[in-house]
């Protein structure tokens, strides 16, 4: 460590009071990544102010100096209830210098939201063993910091459990420093493993909740770091079509609390508290949906019992190739009620290169993001599709990143054919369901100023053989009746009638 560096640290130790000052070798604890590329020092700013003191709302008169004979009862209004909490901001035991080196972060934040919103929120502090499970108590969680992290055991459970149950955690590189951030996309690998961190796309919901944020200002701090767009970058886990964590790459707390020094690595001021307060309107409705539809029963798997029966391999990918859990088996049922013709209900899960992938009569596909096939996958599923197989994909929330991807891919699967619409008449239209227009989400509705539209899917055929559909707007949620809020995608009904439109398409090639 550099003696500028060891300096910086001993300095906000002391200004911070952390629970011992920083010695000229000494670290703030073992492994706490100062000494590795990227780290970048702690930038302390001002403490906050101290609360006003309040008097409790059953004081009658003024207790000093002494009443008069007649006591005069106080004329000022009385103080207002405490706004709900929104934020709670995480604290270490390794002290203030390693979570809270901007102490007043959180609190200009709502500050700001408060006179330019008349949005009344507070935030508190707490341990992360202090959390409550149930979001409602602790919506959103603010883990900020320059050093490494590293949750216990009982801490990933806690979480996993908070986080799954509808509340959401933000974790901020303050000032961009690497460590933190590498060991927050670590942390969550951990307590997710079913699920993949990855970056959001500009059309991600989160950066048009309240503002339009696909293009943000950077210092020239992050320029210097070697990072040219102008994209706002945060990874996240998504689950269920819900991103319930995110990491900030580049410093939001020190926006939030108004340093303007052009040299750190951190968004704006005016961008990181547009990010800000995104952040929140997202998170509250999603909790709000979370929490709608938290007790969803899940569908029983059935053993096959003859031959004759119609089964999905979902497509396996590096990236988010799982978004909902249970669609398919409610896909599958729907399929079998209104056409009675058998199905397994246990899904399989594959990737393209798998040499079983000929055993599957139907492939299926969706996700949220960009994603790229390997030379293999590429290869694989370019036989299957020549050796007769079917692929059903779709795009689960509608999101561009996706259908970009999708369309790019099968390029390099089969450059020598193109995804042609459908036409409203066609078989995959009428069978067994007609299907003249479709009814679509609040957030697709808004998009196109209608209620309802013509379905909009596209097919590959080759040699006569219907080889791809696609549905470049979301079907995935309808069919658990509960399409996310932001969902550009088609309304429950019309995303099982299509759904069950092109299983049969699969089943009769």
């Amino acid at each position: 460590m550099s003696r500028r560096r060891r300096s910086t640290l001993r300095c906000a130790s002391v200004l911070l009071g952390a629970a011992a000052p920083l010695g000229v070798a000494q670290m703030l604890f073992p492994g706490d990544g100062s000494d590795e590329p990227g780290f970048v020092p702690p930038v302390v700013g001002q403490p906050p102010p101290p609360p006003p003191a309040r008097m409790s709302s059953g004081e009658a008169y003024i207790p000093y100096p002494p009443p008069p004979v007649v006591p005069q009862a106080r004329s000022e209004k009385k103080n207002p209830p405490n706004p709900p909490v929104m934020f709670t901001k995480l604290r270490s035991e390794h002290g203030m210098l390693d979570w809270a080196t901007r102490p007043d972060d959180l609190n200009n934040l709502l500050r700001d939201m408060k006179a330019s919103m008349d949005i009344h929120l507070a935030s508190e502090v707490k341990s992360l063993d202090e959390i409550d499970p149930d979001p409602e108590r602790n919506p959103i969680l603010f883990r900020s910091g320059h050093f490494r992290i590293r949750h216990t055991p009982a801490q990933r459970a806690r979480l996993r459990q908070y986080l799954l149950a509808g509340g959401m955690i933000i974790y901020d590189a303050a000032a961009g420093s690497k460590p933190f951030y590498d060991s927050a996309i670590a942390e969550l690998r951990e307590i997710f493993p079913e699920a993949p961190v990855q970056r959001l796309g500009p059309d991600h919901p989160i950066f048009h909740a309240y503002h339009d944020l696909d293009r943000v200002d950077y210092r020239s701090g992050v320029r210097a770091a070697g990072y040219r767009d102008s994209t706002p970058w945060l990874d996240a886990v998504t689950i269920n079509c819900r991103v319930v964590a995110v990491v900030s790459r580049w410093g939001l707390g020190i926006g939030w609390d108004g340093n303007t020094d052009d040299t750190l690595r951190a968004y704006t001021v005016d961008s990181a508290r547009k990010l800000g307060v995104n952040l929140m309107a997202y998170a509250t409705a999603q909790r709000a949906w979370a929490r709608q539809f938290a007790h969803l029963l899940q569908l029983v798997d059935r053993e096959p019992s003859g031959a004759g029966k119609i089964s999905i391999a979902q497509v396996v990918y590096d990236g988010e190739w799982k978004t909902r859990h249970k669609g398919l088996s409610v896909l599958l049922q729907q399929f079998h009620q209104n056409t009675g013709v058998p199905v397994k209900f246990a899904v399989r899960e594959l990737r393209l290169s798998d040499a079983t992938l000929f055993d599957s009569p139907l492939l299926y596909m969706t996700g949220h993001e960009d994603f790229q096939l390997s030379p293999a996958e590429v290869q694989g599923l370019r036989e299957y599709l020549r050796r007769g197989g079917f692929l059903f994909a779709e795009a689960c929330c509608g999101r561009l990143a996706f259908d970009r991807a999708v369309r790019r891919e099968l390029r390099r699967v089969l450059p020598e054919h193109a995804l042609q619409p459908v036409a409203t008449g066609e078989t995959l239209l009428t069978l067994p369901n007609r299907i003249e227009t479709v009814g679509l989400t609040p957030a697709l509705a808004q998009r196109l100023n209608r209620s309802r539209a013509e379905p909009r899917l596209e097919s590959i055929t080759i040699e006569g053989h219907l080889a791809v559909v696609y549905s470049p707007w979301g079907l995935a949620g309808g069919w658990e009746l509960s399409p996310n809020p932001y969902a550009l995608a088609l309304d429950e009904s019309s995303s099982l009638a299509v759904g069950i439109n092109v299983l049969m398409a699969a089943l009769t090639q």
